[in-house]
Parts: C-alpha cells; sequence; structure tokens
C-alpha cells in the first residue's frame, strides 16, 4: 500500500480492516484475471463492490462527517434553482415524473419536492435510482423528516426501467463512473493497468484491449491538432458514454440534467495538463493517489463534456444546453431565492451570502462545475442557460 501522506487522518482499526478486506476482493480478481487488472475494473470494486465499495458499503460519504460537501448540502438554494429550471419541462411532458441518479442522502430530493409542491407543480412520482441499501435507508429518513407529505410519490430503482418519461437529474454522478486511464508510451498509446507486488498495488503499462481507447486518442490529437508528448496520460470515461445512451433507450421522452465538474475537449485534454484529472477525497481532503484505503476514500476524474454531448448526439438527443454552474443558477432564478427576514438580524444574511458564494464563485465551484441538458421527444428551453450558453465551446 502506498505510504500515507502525512497530512491525512488515521483510518481506526475497524475501517482498516474493512479496508483490507476490500484489498483481498481486488487481489482475487488481479489473480483470476492474470496478474493485473485494468484501471476501470479496480475503480469499480473500489467503489462498488458489493458489500465493501466506497458507495454501496455503511461509511459516512457526505457532509461535514463524510469525505466532501456536495452543492445541495451546502444550501437549499441550489435544489431550490433546480426545482424552478425543470418546471418547464415538468409542463410539457406526457408524464410528469422525475428520476434522480444517486441521490446521495436525500437533501436535494427533499429540497426539490419541497420546492415543487409550494409552487403546486409536484411529479407523479419522484424516482431515486440509487444501488446502495444504506444509502437508500438515509434518503428515506431524510424525506420522511423533511417532506412527509410527498413520501408516497417516491419510488427507489435499482436500475434503469425500460421506458420512462421524465426530467433526470445526475448531480456529480458522471465524474464517479470508472475510467480507463491511457498514457502515449514509446511504443505507442498503452493502457494503464494495476498490479500488486510486494504488498501494495503498482501501476503497470499494458496493451491496449479496447480498440476505442486509442481510436478516442487519435481522434482528439487530430481534432486539438496537437500530437501528444510521450509520458501524457488521461482518462477516457466509456462508461459514462455508455450508460448516456442505456438512458437514451430507456428515456422516451424527457429531459437529462447532468451537473458535474469537467472541461470540454480542448481544455480536459490540454497538452499542460499531462497527468490526467484523477483525484481522491478522504475525510474532506483532496489528493491523488487511489490506491490508499480502498473502499474508505472517493476516487473521481473530471468530465469530457464534450464526449458526453457527441455521445448524447449519437442515442439521439437534442443539446439543450451547457453553461457554467453560476450562470445556471442565476438564469433559474437564484437571486429571487435570496431574500431574508430583515427582523432575524445579519446572521442569516451572512450564512446565505456565503452560500451563494460557494455556489457561484469561480474559484469556488461557479467555474469549474458545469450544467449540461439533452432532450429527447421534448421541445423545451431553459432559462438556466439563456444567460451564457456556452455550446459552442464543446
Amino acid at each position: 500500500m502506498p505510504a500515507q501522506p502525512p497530512q491525512l487522518p488515521v483510518p481506526d482499526g475497524h475501517a482498516l480492516q474493512y479496508s483490507q478486506q476490500l484489498i483481498q476482493r481486488i487481489c482475487t480478481e488481479i489473480a483470476r484475471q492474470g496478474g493485473q487488472i485494468s484501471f476501470r475494473d479496480f475503480m469499480q470494486l473500489a467503489l462498488y463492490a458489493p458489500g465493501l465499495g466506497y458507495y454501496v458499503a455503511g461509511s459516512r460519504k457526505l457532509g461535514a462527517e463524510g469525505d466532501f460537501v456536495t452543492a445541495p448540502e451546502i444550501a437549499p438554494l441550489f435544489s431550490h434553482c433546480l426545482a424552478q429550471a425543470i418546471v418547464p419541462a415538468l409542463q410539457e411532458l406526457d408524464e410528469a415524473n422525475i428520476l434522480e441518479v444517486g441521490a446521495g442522502r436525500g437533501v436535494m430530493a427533499a429540497e426539490i419536492l419541497r420546492h415543487l409542491q409550494a409552487i403546486e407543480q409536484l411529479p407523479e412520482h419522484y424516482y431515486i435510482l440509487e444501488l446502495s441499501g444504506e444509502l437508500r435507508e438515509r434518503q428515506a429518513q431524510t424525506l420522511a423528516q423533511h417532506v412527509p407529505e410527498c413520501i408516497s410519490r417516491v419510488v427507489w430503482l435499482a436500475s434503469l426501467p425500460d421506458e420512462l418519461s421524465a426530467v433526470v437529474l445526475g448531480n456529480e454522478v458522471v465524474d464517479a463512473m470508472p475510467v480507463n486511464i491511457v498514457s502515449k508510451l514509446e511504443g505507442g498509446w498503452q493502457e494503464q493497468y494495476v498490479a500488486w507486488r510486494d504488498g501494495r498495488f503498482i501501476w503497470q503499462a499494458g496493451e491496449i484491449t479496447d480498440p476505442r481507447l486509442v481510436e478516442r486518442m487519435q481522434a482528439i490529437e487530430e481534432k486539438l491538432g496537437i500530437s501528444f508528448d510521450t509520458g501524457y496520460t488521461s482518462e477516457i470515461n466509456l462508461l459514462a458514454e455508455d450508460w448516456l445512451n442505456a438512458l437514451g433507450n430507456s428515456l422516451k421522452q424527457g429531459l437529462v440534467l447532468l451537473i458535474d465538474y469537467g472541461f470540454p475537449c480542448h481544455e480536459f485534454y490540454h497538452p499542460q495538463r499531462n497527468s490526467g484529472t484523477l483525484m481522491c477525497h478522504y475525510r474532506h481532503h483532496a489528493h491523488a493517489d487511489p490506491f490508499l484505503y480502498p473502499g474508505l476514500q472517493d476516487i473521481t476524474a473530471h468530465v469530457d463534456f464534450s464526449a458526453m454531448a457527441e455521445a448524447a448526439y449519437q442515442t439521439g438527443f437534442s443539446i439543450v444546453g451547457y453553461t457554467n454552474q453560476a450562470n445556471f443558477l442565476i438564469g433559474s432564478g437564484l437571486t429571487e431565492f435570496c431574500q431574508t427576514d430583515p427582523a432575524e438580524g445579519m446572521q442569516p444574511q451572512m450564512l446565505l451570502a456565503n452560500q451563494i458564494k460557494k455556489l457561484t464563485l469561480p474559484h469556488e465551484m461557479g467555474e469549474l462545475f458545469k450544467v449540461i441538458g439533452f432532450s429527447r421527444q421534448l421541445e423545451v428551453s431553459l432559462p438556466g442557460f439563456m444567460l451564457r450558453d456556452m455550446r459552442n465551446s464543446l
């Protein structure tokens, strides 16, 4: 196992024992595959191995007691703006449903339902696609506590339905999908694999088995008019594109909104970003070692929004818009939700101001986080994309 960076908290004995079980599970898979597995397989096991992976086991992940904080956890404003943003789509759908993919603790679902209830625009169903039984329980608790009158509309799913009419919401979903990692070496493009040597996981370059990876990197070089230097390493998220294709096959009519951190192709694969975007989050510390404490830390990669847009187009979606989070929230009515009662004094105003800063300032979440929208069999314009539609940058 890699040496522990000195700034990271040390897990307790129970957590380390749990992590060791996952290490054994990964080592078993490495042996089964002949001594190495793709990083995509490693990330899949580290995050989603049944009963052990980071997202499907019982450790707290979100909020102050977890490893990171998402926008819905920062402020109800985020969810209220998102709820207001999708009203035009809900009004046009033949069946007004919402499907949230990976709902965390259920905070966003609760606040969206609260806002839609207040403006009498509740959906027929609020579906939650969630793989973690532990998170399903927390979501149910959150919803029962904050919007008990809406709980009958909530339906949990373990997979995409065969047919669906809905607004689909994915906040920080794509970044957690396992990625392939490729490097340009002397002999051409190779894939980065994971092996186990001397009691720790190590990187190991090897032959690419999925030709789409080579084709993609060659197409990117051609598109950008460059040739990457030897040693250039980055990620390709084929799984996210396959997921979007599956979603397109399921969604007969609807809108898809994805909110995540990332870049268009020319920024994602910038020659100076030569080590990729892979990052890990453990107890509110960000670092770059995916082999540290398997099962106890989040592993993510930024989103290539150009690739997502191309995959959506190939699946038959229309692109509704693309912009950064700050523009989307302001266009969706952020300023209208910023009123406080003067009788309550300055404290609520200061709290609200801090929340708005975190959501919208460029050095916080406002610029790095993007929002992209796709539609199928639905003609709809969203105010959130009207302030500054950045589709031409894709």
